[in-house]
């Protein structure tokens, strides 16, 4: 009776650590979008499951494409104008910077079709369709023989079949890519990156985080490379934008490629993250940023050279700091627990399932060491250069740049001699540091070798050989190339089965399968949330904001002048509106719903299907929504269209560009 009795308790108290899926909670495949669209249209949506995902007629899923292979973008005109955010096109618009064309400081606002900039391995996906091939493959086809048959059913169409629910289900994922992709519009950084890496992952939040692009194409409109010949491409579908404005409460659906979520992973994973693994990489990273910040401080052309680099270690290394924080408020570790022990509760007597957690915990404790060797690895060694190229040493800046690579190499070597487990250290390297004396001593002799000779001496070649191989050794152990999480062959294939069970026991949760930068949709609401006891955050955020936090002292807060121009006369035109009793610009908003990296540039819409805003970001604490989603706290941070619209008309002067959008002002 003890046992009987203890596992309905075990059983109850997991029914109330996790609950079914809510109308914010969830990333749902398109395809089956049927399954929730009574939800939807419960929660305000007006429009079908087929305007969301067609594969008979033009549909919403026409206007999305994956961006350059890790965000999302929306068409919104039928001449190929794709809307993006500001730090997806970074890399572009940096390639395209230099200190006499500073379009990362200044902006850049193509004022023809002429100007606009091509650039060189930038492209994008549409979705074509996907389709559930599990069966076809029960039956004995190959991905491979899957993924060739799609493929050849167009020109530069790409494929990938893709595992859901650790493999319980398989989809086809089929796109048509475009190669020519040229960069139109991009607000200077003190607008599209405002508040820099002070207010990344924060609220509120005033960024205008978006750039714009134009798809090009042959003139059959199919995909072609680069040529001048091209013509902007004419897509099936894009959005209508919306400036009626938003309001605490009003659905709101995300369309966009979420990259890497773990819903359903074991108390021992997230202990591992909140744990171990994160406050590791943040404090590597905090070295890493401090070098470089200081770098950047004392000369303009290292700014330059080392801005896409700061934003690109400073945005994981912030998440990191939430996502610790958040699955410590939460008690992710303990909810967790407990819901396994009532799922093993209620599995005891059956033989598939009776010993799968016991199993997966026993996994777990053999791989950890390892992954965190590689985790460690990846974050010092493996981020070193392995050469200098000609091109990098003919430029004017790369004297400037020898003490910042110095120190940086000096401290990745002291870090990864500190905390990567002994027993999976490079062979090479321990020997290097034995003879040298320290690892600051041996990275000086590796680095000072390599800035000079540029290539690989023989003493930088072994290390980096021995490197690979060491990461190697610990991908065999493990056993998979899916190593973005803490994981392996063996863990996989516990996944199925467990994940098998979950459905089986717990019938009342909503499962949806984790992202892996597949087409998702999500929906929830514009919604502010309670910040700390008695401080309760609104949703919107105005030019108001901006100029309070405007300082010219600090390059992240020092704003154009025509912004404060435009502030001290209100000459909003017809993008100002009364917030709160006075006239000013909407920046940014809050919403409901559920996303993670890669959900980057997704289009927010309203009931309708409309454009009202475009996803950047979420608040520091929501980043924990990659492993547990807390409605209460959980919020995406989304650029209002308006302020989008704003910038292009009033500080770019580019509003030709409105003649080839569609506009709607219904409530």
């Amino acid at each position: 009776m003890r046992i009987i009795g203890q596992a309905i308790a075990l059983a109850m108290l997991a029914a109330v650590s996790v609950q079914p899926a809510r109308a914010d909670e969830g990333m749902w495949l398109p395809s089956l979008i049927s399954e929730r669209i009574d939800d939807m249209r419960a929660k305000g949506f007006r429009l079908t499951a087929e305007d969301i995902y067609s594969i008979n007629k033009a549909s919403m899923k026409d206007a999305v494409v994956l961006f350059n292979g890790g965000c999302t973008g929306e068409l919104i005109s039928g001449e190929g104008l794709l809307l993006t955010n500001h730090h997806c096109g970074y890399d572009a618009i940096q390639t395209h910077s230099s200190v006499e064309h500073d379009y990362l400081t200044h902006g850049f606002w193509a004022m023809s079709r002429q100007q606009e900039l091509p650039n060189k391995e930038l492209n994008v996906r549409f979705l074509v369709r996907m389709e559930e091939v599990t069966d076809r493959i029960a039956a004995g086809e190959t991905k491979e023989e899957i993924i060739r048959k799609a493929k050849s059913e167009g020109r530069n169409y790409r494929a990938a079949v893709e595992q859901m629910y650790y493999g319980n289900q398989q989809f086809l994922f089929v796109y048509e890519q475009f190669d020519d992709v040229r960069l139109v519009a991009a607000p200077p950084s003190s607008i599209g990156k405002f508040g820099g890496d002070t207010d990344n992952w924060i609220w509120p939040r005033h960024t205008g985080d978006f750039s714009l692009f134009r798809i090009y194409a042959g003139k059959d409109n199919k995909p072609a490379a680069y040529s001048p010949d091209n013509v902007p491409y004419r897509p099936k579908r894009h959005f209508t934008i919306s400036t009626a404005g938003v309001r605490e409460g009003d659905f709101t659906m995300i369309y966009g490629f979420p990259g890497n979520t773990q819903e359903y992973i074991l108390s021992d994973a997230v202990a591992y993250v909140a744990e171990r693994s994160d406050p590791a990489k943040i404090a590597i990273r905090t070295g890493r940023l401090d070098i470089i910040t200081a770098a950047q401080a004392s000369d303009p052309a290292l700014r330059i050279h080392y801005a896409a680099k700061h934003a690109s270690i400073a945005n994981a290394w912030k998440k990191w700091q939430g996502e610790a924080l958040g699955i410590g408020r939460l008690g992710t570790v303990a909810s967790k627990r407990a819901y396994e022990e009532g799922f093993a509760a209620w599995a005891q007597d059956k033989p598939e399932y009776s010993r799968i957690v016991a199993d997966l915990k026993a996994e777990y404790a053999r791989i950890a060491d390892a992954y965190f060797a590689r985790e460690i690895t990846r974050e010092t060694l493996d981020a070193l250069p392995a050469r200098y190229t000609a091109e990098e040493r003919a430029e004017a800046v790369f004297p400037q740049r020898k003490a910042t690579e110095r120190a940086l190499c000096q401290w990745l070597f002291g870090q990864y001699a500190r905390r990567c487990p002994v027993q999976y250290q490079v062979p090479e390297f321990l020997d290097g540091v034995a003879a040298a004396g320290s690892p600051e001593a041996y990275a000086a002799q590796i680095f000072d070798a390599l800035w000079l000779q540029g290539a690989d001496t023989t003493a930088l070649h072994a290390l980096h050989s021995d490197t690979k191989r060491m990461l190697s050794h610990i991908g065999w152990m493990l056993g998979t190339k899916s190593l973005r999480n803490l994981n392996s062959a063996r863990l996989n294939e516990l996944y199925t089965t467990y994940i098998k069970g979950l459905r089986e026991w717990d019938t009342d949760r909503a499962f949806y399968p984790d992202a892996n930068l597949t087409l998702r949709v999500a929906y929830g609401h514009v919604g502010g949330y309670e910040y700390a006891d008695g401080e309760y955050h609104k949703p919107q955020t105005t030019l108001d904001g901006i100029i309070a936090k405007d300082n010219p002292e600090i390059y992240d807060y020092d704003i154009p002048q025509a912004l404060r121009d435009l502030y001290a006369s209100k000459a909003y035109g017809r993008w100002g509106t009364t917030i709160d009793g006075r006239k000013t610009v909407p920046v940014c908003f809050l919403a409901t719903n559920h996303t993670t990296g890669g959900n980057s540039g997704s289009p927010i819409l309203n009931a309708r299907g409309e454009l009202i805003g475009l996803n950047f970001d979420r608040t520091w604490r929501s980043t924990m929504s990659d492993i547990a989603f807390d409605e209460a706290i959980c919020r995406n941070i989304a650029v209002d269209i308006r302020y989008v619209l704003f910038v292009i008309d009033r500080i770019g002067g580019a509003d030709y560009l409105f003649d080839e959008m569609d506009f709607s002002r219904r409530k």
